[in-house]
């Protein structure tokens, strides 16, 4: 075939049809936390520490989260509940059972929202940092939703907090350059991989069991939406990762017989502020954006020092991130799920304001994703103006 004959193929971006979130029914307020986690890890006499974690509690802007450890479920795994001992035998037989349940209950909202038979679902992307198991959870995933055996399936474990943008990065090629693809993701995290007792030469476990929620999202992907039948919300632009220069060793997370244990420095919040111009320069300069307000922003809330800095780094008005600090208030950090949590909430509130799109009636916006690395993905957003994007 002469170059003059070559068939073009059009290009359609992939886009984000539908959002389901999804979170245990166990609500921890965080007033209350202290005292249930000194009591159930059996640490009441270590008075000085408890009134430390109580004061970093109340410093970390979080009101409620969802988990799925009630008291009863760690008194009938009592290794759980102190610092150090083995305990990964009962950490995994709860989250590989839990976390595909989970993923289910985002799925289902996801598909409903969507409104088009499951069928239909051609590839299936599943994130998770606890539970590995073989046959993955992806594979349970199928079998509880009653997929087609025969979809494409990837899983993603633990990739940490940043992978929130690494399934939106990878459901983008695979919508694109897959005729009438059709994408479901599905991140779900429970704390039950980490959850363990004090130690004061540990401050940073304690952190952890302070910030971190449970909770599960889903997210359809395709690109050509079709008319009238698909809803299409958001435009997936451009998706791009990076590793902050000289950042080795500042989220680390590592899984031993005691469970999977963090560490992070102090310093994680500054490393991405003075990093994250970078990233948006990368990411809109071929845009020919500059102005950071113009943006809406999803921005993963792996703390409240995180938010402040970038916040202040960039000179964004308050109202640029209030979706995620509602989000870390309201759920606490859910790693991967989160910034999905986050999106559903600016869609919703969008709708909620009568703005006439779901990133707050602007037509640019920014995803970002922060975790171990340290890494960080950028989605850049376009918003597709609908009169009837979900309330």
């Amino acid at each position: 075939m002469g170059s003059d004959q070559m068939q073009i193929i059009p290009h359609f971006p992939a886009t984000i049809l539908a959002i389901g979130t999804a979170n245990p029914p166990n609500c921890m307020y965080q007033d209350d936390f202290t005292d249930f986690y000194f009591r159930v890890t059996k640490s009441d006499h270590m008075t000085d520490l408890k009134k430390k974690f109580k004061r970093i509690c109340e410093k970390t802007n979080v009101r409620k989260r969802y988990l799925h450890l009630t008291e009863q479920v760690l008194n009938e795994n009592p290794s759980m509940c102190t610092f150090k001992e083995s305990s990964l035998d009962a950490r995994q037989d709860i989250a590989t059972v839990e976390i595909p349940k989970l993923g289910k209950e985002a799925a289902i909202k996801a598909i409903e929202e969507w409104g088009r038979p499951k069928s239909e679902i051609t590839h299936l992307i599943f994130c998770t940092i606890a539970g590995a198991d073989m046959p993955s959870a992806d594979y349970q995933l199928v079998n509880l939703l009653g997929l087609n055996p025969s979809v494409k399936r990837f899983m993603l474990y633990n990739q940490g907090c940043f992978a929130g943008g690494t399934v939106l990065r990878l459901a983008k090629d695979l919508a694109e350059n897959n005729a009438g693809a059709r994408v479901l993701i599905v991140c779900s995290e429970t704390s039950v991989s980490y959850f363990r007792g004090p130690s004061e030469n540990h401050v940073d476990s304690l952190i952890c069991q302070i910030l971190f929620g449970d909770g599960a999202a889903a997210v359809i992907v395709g690109s050509n939406p079709r008319k009238l039948v698909e809803r299409p919300l958001f435009e997936l632009v451009s998706a791009s990762q990076t590793i902050v220069p000289n950042s080795e060793g500042a989220i680390k997370g590592h899984l031993r017989e005691m469970g999977l244990t963090f560490h992070l420095i102090d310093k994680v919040p500054t490393l991405i502020a003075n990093n994250i111009e970078n990233c948006l320069g990368e990411a809109f300069g071929p845009i020919g954006i500059s102005d950071w307000n113009s943006l809406f922003w999803i921005v993963h809330p792996g703390g409240p020092a995180i938010l402040n800095q970038i916040e202040k780094k960039l000179e964004l008005k308050p109202e640029k991130i209030r979706a995620s600090r509602h989000v870390l208030s309201e759920f606490g950090n859910m790693s991967s799920a989160c910034v999905l949590f986050i999106l559903d909430e600016m869609r919703r509130k969008s709708a909620k304001e009568g703005k006439s799109t779901p990133g707050e009636g602007l037509e640019w916006g920014v995803l970002f994703g922060f975790g171990p690395g340290l890494t960080v993905e950028t989605v850049v957003l376009h918003c597709i103006p609908t009169p009837d994007h979900v309330a």
